[in-house]
């Protein structure tokens, strides 16, 4: 098993563009290790959330290599593919993605069922709400919460499985202040306990204060790639 949850090499995308290709990545190096709390940073088209999609099998590249939790993935299938990320990725999106019309457990129930787990699943997605707060309204709607708690009820849902990487992006674009720095507390808790892997695409100071580590992208390169000591 590869030390490693993400290894980059050369790492190239490109879109077609008219006449010639629109390339998002330009040659990015990457290595990210086991629970890693990094932050992807840089300028709007810097290719962040480019990578991200690449990290999480969302697409694949058009040049070089791209290892993530052991798997090649220009060599997977689209069926492999989804089959890694339902079972060892966690999402987190910036709108929250939930279904509206169920239950904050069931929200994450739901996933846990498309995983295959059956008994016990009711009882995985009612702890994994405690843990982050939200024990007392599992059975509240999702378009009842607010937006920080709807963002955590997010984060539940990708890591009740406890995947050994979560992918965010923007996870706090939409939240004030405080809920931003409570829902990056937890998150960090979760990885201090759970040894999970998290990777941000960011343009938040909030979450840059946070991380352990900083890569910044700029023209689809990496510009700085640099460890820290977080400040919050």
């Amino acid at each position: 098993m590869s030390e490693h949850v993400v290894l980059a090499r050369g790492l190239t995308k490109s879109f077609e563009g008219g006449r010639e290709p629109v390339w998002a990545l330009r040659g990015v190096d990457l290595e990210v290790g086991p629970g890693e709390f990094l932050a992807l940073v840089g300028p709007s088209g810097s290719g962040k959330t480019t990578l991200l999609n690449l990290l999480g099998a969302l697409d694949v590249p058009t040049g070089g290599e791209l290892t993530v939790l052991g798997q090649h993935v220009a060599s997977l299938s689209k069926l492999a593919r989804a089959r890694m990320r339902l079972h060892s990725i966690g999402f987190v999106f910036q709108a929250y993605n939930l279904v509206p019309v169920l239950t904050a457990r069931e929200n994450v129930e739901f996933v846990l069922e498309l995983q295959g787990l059956g008994e016990g699943r009711r009882d995985r997605a009612l702890a994994v709400l405690a843990e982050l707060g939200l024990g007392d309204l599992a059975d509240r709607r999702t378009n009842e919460l607010s937006g920080g708690q709807q963002q955590r009820v997010a984060v539940a849902r990708a890591v009740a499985s406890r995947p050994k990487l979560v992918l965010a992006d923007e996870p706090t674009a939409n939240l004030d202040g405080e809920n931003a720095e409570i829902l990056m507390h937890l998150m960090r808790d979760l990885r201090d306990r759970h040894g999970m892997t998290f990777i941000f695409s960011t343009h938040d100071p909030r979450v840059v204060a946070h991380a352990v580590r900083i890569v910044t992208l700029v023209d689809g390169r990496v510009s700085k790639d640099e460890p820290r000591e977080p400040t919050s």
